[in-house]
């Protein structure tokens, strides 16, 4: 592809025959077939065609049965930008997508300050929570990402996340460490060479110890692209992002107020002409009949009833089964 070098080209050709030889890829899948699919695999393993194979051929296994049903059924029953607990979710962890920055690059903004799992999951089960950020993760490749790359008219391939540590704790990150190690499992293996940059602002004194224990669980060109900046950061994203495009509460002028705030509308241009299934609902079609017109039910995990059992589950548990990959 354009910007390649040759040997970077040859390589990439050699992938892609290999890739469909074996069965491995093949048209019409939902991980993509572009080049800049291809090139993230084999970035992620230097341009090692064997390893890259390895890697995507259980990036295709996590696929098919992530969850018992696969990422595309999951992604059919959950709308990443409406689903009714979205509301709950967000007062624990917000986590959206906002604009784009200079380089063109989706923003991914996220708020760790109301982290409450123990509030969350009377409301919403662990379980629940764990599909919402796979579909999250999903939507970067397969809305996300491709709308930037329209607008930019060029491709767009990785993204650039800003954390927001402000009024953090360490008691909260003792909450969300084992689902933030598997989140960071799941696009390390999955989705790889899709985080650009990611900018860590407000950091408390207490981050050091965080990062710490992070960091170990980061490749190392991961861990390379991470920028810990403490409250005068304002500056710092100002120069990688239009003030226009950065919202308020991180210093830019963007509040959304039309939508009642950034983190409900997900502007950007992944939006333009988006007709979503909102609530859960399967797009384009009535959510309770499958192709042939017949009803079917939507499981019990992907509803978030409080029950005895929903109590009952642990984030522990929720982790032991994404490293199982569901």
């Amino acid at each position: 592809m354009p910007g390649e070098p040759a040997s970077h080209a040859e390589t990439l050709r050699a992938f892609r025959e290999q890739v469909f030889n074996e069965g491995i890829l093949h048209e019409g899948d939902t991980i993509g077939t572009d080049d800049e699919v291809l090139l993230r695999f084999l970035r992620a393993r230097k341009l090692d065609m064997k390893a890259a194979k390895e890697m995507l051929k259980d990036c295709q296994e996590w696929r098919r049965t992530v969850e018992g049903v696969g990422i595309d059924e999951l992604y059919r029953r959950i709308d990443p930008f409406d689903y009714p607990e979205r509301e709950a979710v967000f007062e624990c962890w917000p986590m959206w997508f906002h604009k784009t920055d200079k380089q063109g690059r989706p923003l991914n903004i996220q708020f760790f300050s109301g982290v409450d799992f123990p509030k969350l999951y009377k409301v919403c089960t662990p379980e629940k929570h764990w599909q919402t950020v796979l579909v999250n993760a999903e939507s970067l490749t397969r809305e996300v990402l491709p709308g930037a790359s329209r607008k930019a008219g060029r491709p767009i391939s990785t993204v650039f996340v800003i954390v927001d540590l402000k009024g953090f704790r360490l008691s909260q990150f003792w909450q969300m460490k084992a689902l933030a190690r598997s989140s960071f499992q799941i696009s390390q293996d999955y989705f790889p060479e899709t985080m650009g940059q990611l900018a860590i602002v407000n950091a408390p004194s207490t981050f050091t110890v965080i990062w710490s224990i992070i960091k170990p669980w980061l490749a190392k060109e991961t861990a390379d692209k991470v920028d810990i900046l403490g409250s005068d950061y304002k500056d710092v994203l100002l120069k990688l992002v239009d003030a226009d495009c950065l919202p308020s509460t991180l210093g830019g002028t963007c509040e959304c107020t039309e939508h009642g705030g950034c983190h409900k509308s997900c502007p950007g241009p992944w939006m333009e002409g988006r007709v979503g299934w909102g609530k859960g609902k399967d797009p384009g079609s009535d959510p309770s009949t499958d192709e042939e017109g017949t009803t079917t039910e939507v499981s019990e995990s992907t509803s978030c009833t409080t029950s005895a059992s929903t109590e009952s589950t642990s984030e522990g548990e929720v982790q032991s089964k994404a490293e199982k990959g569901g």
